[in-house]
Formats: C-alpha cells, structure tokens, sequence
C-alpha cells in the first residue's frame, strides 16, 4: 500500500515538474508565442465562436426568436434526412466522386513529381512545369465554362470524335457522364500544383546518395524505388490522411457549376444539397443537421486514417 502512494505522489511530483518546465519555456520565449496571438485569436472569433451555431441543427430554427429562442426538436432534423428517399443517392454520389477522385488524383501528382525531377535539361522542365501549373490558377467558374463549351452537342470534343465517324454525344446531360467529367476536369486543374511539394520534399535528398546508389550498380527506376519514393512517404502519408478526412467534402462550387437537370441524379452530393435546402428553401435547421452530420462523418474518418497511419508508418497528424 505504502508503495501505490509513494508511486502516485511521484508521478504527481513529476506532473507538477513537467508544467513547471513548460511554463518556464514559454516566459523565456514569450516574443515568439505573441507572434501565435493573432492567428489563434483568428481562429477563436472565426471557428470556434461560431460554433454555438450548431444549436439549430436540434431546433426548429425561428429567425425571429433566435437560435436560443427557438424550440428544441432533437433529433427530428437527422431523423428526417436519414429517412429521405434520396439519402443513399446522395451519399453514394458524394462516397463515389470522393473516393474516385483520391484513388486517380492523390498518385497522379507523386508520379509527376518523380519524371520532373528525373528530367536533365532544366529550360524543358521548366516549360513543363509552367505549363502543367497554369490551370490551377484558373477559377471554378472559368473551368465550369470550359467543360461546357469543350463538351456541348457541337463543341471541340464532339467535332473530334465526328472526325472518326462517331455520333455525338450529349456529355452534359446524360447522368453517367457527369462523374468522369468532374474527376477528369479535376485532375487536369489540380495535378501540376499538387506536385510542387513532392518536389519540395524531393529536393531534400542529398545527392551524395543517388551518387552512392548509382556507384552501388542501382539503375534510374531502382533509384526512384529506393531513393526518391522513400523521401517523400512521409509527406505523402500526411496529405493521404487530410485528403481522407476530407473525403465527404467535396468541393461544392463545380459540382454545382456542372449541375443540369438532366444530369442531377449523379450530380447531387451533399453540399450542393445543403446548399439548396438551406438557402434556396430556407430549411436552416435541417440544412444545418445535414451538414453536421457531414462534419461528424468526416472527423471519424479523419481519426481512424490518423490511427491506422500511425501504427502502419509511424507518421500521422497527432
């Protein structure tokens, strides 16, 4: 017994320690932690504060009486959208263009990445490299357009494919065309950019070891296998945990862009949904239930991938 309170009293005696410590850092470095001030008083007016908002998804929402005001309902609103006829088709197209898009996108960039830095002459990378940029600066709206303009009844890809005697085809208004339309838009807007910290990550690597490989008989590929691919798991491991856990995120703004009535049954995901019912039929609390449910789902995913990557790898978030 003697020992179980002797044992608590020095782990408390340590606690007590370590606060100390860490109290003492921060006095001796408090010049650096006011350069924190600004962004975390950013983050608790503009994320945190806000949060009480979340009120209304267990409210029947009155704007004249206030979220406080209003009456509590529970969990009518979630009740109500788990029960909708059209729940699993908006979480299967939200599930399907998310999953789709990491599988074809997340690797796309790593390769990129890898030939760029494997390419000699500097001036050719370079155009490439602009060149393969270029489209990320280009705004939603703009690529919305370009879609429709490209892919139209008698636009550039239907007059291409006229050539080969083929019919055209209406890609804006037949539902299974939406999909590979919004992921193949995606991964020509977003490859070039998300390679620069691949690169990034790839310019640590000394060259003293692909000198050493290469002296050891390793060929190009077996230095990208062993060398280069190494360097940047690390990084890769972080962005596949953030992209997972942003996996029911979906970006709202083109799928909404791209949206036709003809093509709504696979275009519907669940922020332009949220979208319309909340703002366009001022159901705020229901509006506000569905995202929250959205939130919820994707903060699960983003600890277990955390979890798994930490046992898996070592690296994670946390």
């Amino acid at each position: 017994m003697d020992n179980i309170v002797r044992t608590s009293a020095m782990k408390r005696a340590e606690k007590k320690t370590r606060a100390k410590r860490r109290w003492r850092g921060i006095l001796q470095n408090y010049e650096l932690y006011l350069f924190l001030l600004p962004a975390i008083i950013y983050f608790l007016l503009f994320h945190y504060v806000p949060m009480y908002g979340v009120l209304i998804a267990f409210k029947e929402y009155i704007p004249s009486e206030g979220i406080l005001g209003s009456p509590w309902v529970g969990m009518e609103h979630f009740t109500r959208f788990f029960q909708s006829y059209n729940f699993w088709d908006l979480i299967g197209n939200t599930i399907w263009l998310s999953v789709f898009q990491l599988v074809i996108g997340f690797p796309l960039p790593i390769i990129v990445a890898l030939l760029l830095n494997q390419m000699i002459n500097e001036r050719y990378k370079r155009f490439v490299q602009t060149v393969i940029y270029a489209p990320h600066f280009i705004s939603v709206v703009v690529l919305a357009g370009m879609v429709f303009v490209f892919f139209s009844q008698d636009g550039l890809v239907n007059s291409i494919l006229g050539v080969f005697g083929v019919e055209p085809i209406a890609f804006m208004s037949q539902p299974e065309w939406f999909k590979p339309l919004y992921i193949g838009s995606g991964v020509w807007q977003e490859t070039g950019w998300s390679a620069i910290i691949y690169l990034a990550a790839l310019s640590a690597v000394s060259p003293e070891t692909h000198e050493a490989a290469t002296m050891d008989g390793a060929n190009k590929f077996q230095r990208i296998l062993h060398v280069d691919i190494p360097a940047i798991m690390p990084v890769a491991t972080i962005l596949l945990i953030l992209s997972v856990g942003n996996i029911m995120n979906i970006g709202f703004e083109k799928a909404f862009l791209l949206q036709t009535p003809l093509n709504q049954p696979s275009a519907e995901i669940i922020p332009t949904y949220v979208y319309k019912v909340g703002l366009q039929q001022a159901e705020y609390s229901f509006a506000a239930a569905v995202g929250l449910f959205n939130a919820v789902l994707n903060l699960i995913l983003l600890w277990s991938v955390n979890r798994a990557a930490k046992k898996l790898s070592g690296t994670g978030l946390w």
